[in-house]
C-alpha cells in the first residue's frame, strides 16, 4: 500500500492491518456461502466481491452464494443450516450476525442497558450452539464476519437512534472475533471501519451515512464499501488490472504488468501497438438500486479508494513528442492526452468509453441479472425457514402448505409480499428453471470475460 493511502485510512481511523487473521483468496472452483440476516439477504456485497474476481481473475472459475435471510439472528441461521446453507456445499462459509440478535426499539427505554445486556447474553449462547456445528463441519474453511453497523450517530429526521444498540453489536463482534481465533477461523470487521467512515463525513454533514437511512440497511453505496473492505482484506489492494509502460522514441516496451504489449509502430506524431490485458476494469454501477435508493454503487468512491488501490489500468508513454494527443482503442476516441499526462500515467479503467471497459459493463450487467433471479430464491427460503419450519411443512410445498400460508395472509405483510414468488417457487420444475437461468448466465459470464488483444493509437493533434 502507497504510503498517500494509508495517510487516508488513518485519516479515516482505518488502521492497516487492523484485522487479526487474514482472509485468504478464493480459488479456482471454490463455492463461497454469505450466511447472514436481511443485509446479507438482499444486499449486494457479496455479488460485487464476485464481479471483481468475475473481471479480475477470468479464468479463476468460482461461485459466490446468498445465504441471507431477512430478520435472522444467529439461533435462526443454525436452524436452518442443514436445508439451506450446507445443502449448498460450500468450501468457505462466511458467516456474520448482530443486527437483529441486539434488538431495536427497548433500548430507548427507561431500562435499555439491562435490555442490551440480556441481548448480549442471549446472541452469545445462541451463537454457541451455531459455533459447535460449525466447528464439526469438515472441508469447509470458516470465515467470520463482524456485521455492519448500526448508525447511532447519524441526524436523521423523524429516525431516533437507538442509545446504546452499536455498542452491543460491537460486543458481539469481540466474540466472533475471539471464537475465529480459539477455532482457526478467518475473521475480518465490518462494523469499526465503517464506522470510522461515518464518523469522519458526518463531521462536515451530520445527516452523513453508508448504513441506509434506517440506520441499518446500506445502499449500495455502503455494500461497495464492505466489498471493498472484504477484498481489501483478502490482500487484493495493489491488484492491477494492468501496468505498462512504452518508450515512444525507441519503440520498445519498458515495463508490463499483467499484460503484453506487441507491435509497437510509430512515426512522426503517432503511436501504435496491440495491448492484451490479463484482467478486465471493475465497472461501477452509477444507477441508485433498490426501494426508495439514492445512492449508487460508484458513489462508494468518495468513501474509499477504490480505484487508486484496487482498480488500475495504466498507460505510461515516455518520450512522446511534445503536444496533445488523442487515443484511440480498436478505432474507437477514448480521450485526449498530453504528452505530459500520459508520461505520468493515465489509468483507462476510469474511461469508460473503452472497449474493455463496455466488456466489464456487460459482465456487470449480467451479474446483476443473476443477482434478481437468486433474491427469488431468497425470498422462497424466507417463506421455508420463516415459516413453514415451525409448522411442520418444510418443503412440503403441497396444497397444505399453501393453505396454512393463506390463512395467515391477514395477519403478516411479509407473508403477502411473499406469497406469489412461493406460489411459483414451490414447483420444482420451476425452481429447476430458474436455477437453469443463473448457470446459463454465469456460464455466458465466464465465456465473455476473457480479455481480448487491443489496438491502441496515440494520434497528435
Amino acid at each position: 500500500m502507497t504510503k498517500r493511502f494509508t495517510s487516508i485510512f488513518i485519516a479515516l481511523g482505518i488502521t492497516v492491518g487492523l484485522f487479526a487473521q487474514p482472509v485468504s483468496q478464493f480459488k479456482e472452483g471454490e463455492r463461497v456461502v454469505f450466511l447472514g440476516n436481511s443485509i446479507t439477504d438482499g444486499g449486494h456485497y457479496h455479488s460485487f466481491i464476485w464481479l471483481y474476481y468475475m473481471t479480475r481473475f477470468p479464468n479463476r472459475d468460482l461461485r459466490i452464494m446468498n445465504a441471507g435471510i431477512g430478520g435472522n439472528t444467529a439461533l435462526d441461521m443454525y436452524k436452518r443450516l442443514d436445508g439451506d446453507v450446507f445443502s449448498k456445499d460450500p468450501t468457505t462459509l462466511v458467516v456474520t450476525f448482530g443486527m437483529n440478535d441486539s434488538g431495536y426499539m427497548e433500548y430507548n427505554a427507561e431500562d435499555g442497558a439491562r435490555f442490551g445486556e440480556e441481548k448480549y447474553k442471549e446472541t452469545y449462547d445462541n451463537f454457541k450452539l451455531l459455533e459447535e456445528r460449525l466447528k464439526k463441519r469438515s472441508g469447509t474453511k470458516i470465515v467470520m464476519m463482524g456485521g455492519s453497523p448500526y448508525d447511532g450517530t447519524a441526524e436523521i429526521e423523524g429516525n431516533a437512534a437507538l442509545r446504546g444498540k452499536n455498542d452491543v453489536m460491537q460486543r458481539i463482534v469481540a466474540f466472533q472475533k475471539k471464537s475465529a481465533e480459539e477455532n482457526n477461523w478467518e475473521f475480518l470487521d465490518f462494523n469499526a471501519p465503517m464506522l470510522a467512515i461515518n464518523r469522519r463525513f458526518q463531521a462536515n454533514d451530520p445527516g452523513f451515512t453508508i448504513c441506509g437511512l434506517d440506520r441499518i440497511h446500506p445502499e449500495s453505496d455502503g455494500h461497495m464499501v464492505m466489498a471493498y473492505l472484504f477484498l481489501k482484506e483478502q490482500g487484493l489492494d495493489g491488484n492491477v488490472v494492468a501496468d505498462f509502460e512504452v518508450n515512444a522514441s525507441k519503440k520498445s516496451v519498458v515495463r508490463s504488468v499483467n499484460c503484453e504489449i506487441s507491435n509497437i509502430k510509430g512515426n512522426k506524431g503517432t503511436l501504435s501497438f496491440d495491448y492484451l490485458a490479463y484482467s478486465l476494469p471493475y465497472p461501477l454501477d452509477t444507477i441508485p438500486r433498490g426501494w426508495n435508493a439514492k445512492k449508487s454503487q460508484a458513489d462508494a468512491l468518495k468513501y474509499v479508494p477504490f480505484m487508486e488501490e484496487m482498480n488500475r489500468e495504466v498507460i505510461k508513454v515516455s518520450n512522446l513528442e511534445k503536444g496533445a494527443y488523442r487515443m484511440f482503442i480498436d478505432g474507437e476516441e477514448i480521450g485526449i492526452w498530453s504528452s505530459d499526462d500520459l508520461d505520468k500515467g493515465v489509468n483507462l479503467a476510469a474511461e469508460t468509453r473503452t472497449p474493455q471497459y463496455q466488456q466489464a459493463l456487460s459482465i456487470m450487467h449480467l451479474n446483476e441479472f443473476r443477482w434478481e433471479i437468486e433474491r427469488n430464491f431468497r425470498d422462497y427460503a424466507w417463506i421455508q425457514f420463516g415459516f413453514f419450519q415451525e409448522k411442520g411443512l418444510l418443503f412440503a410445498n403441497n396444497r397444505a402448505s399453501l393453505e396454512a400460508l393463506d390463512k395467515e395472509l391477514d395477519k403478516n405483510v411479509w407473508l403477502r409480499i411473499h406469497r406469489d414468488n412461493y406460489a411459483r417457487m414451490m414447483h420444482q420444475s420451476f425452481r429447476e428453471t430458474r436455477q437453469a437461468e443463473m448457470d446459463m448466465i454465469v456460464s455466458k459470464i465466464y465465456e465473455i470475460n476473457q480479455p481480448v488483444k487491443r489496438k491502441i493509437a496515440l494520434v497528435k493533434i
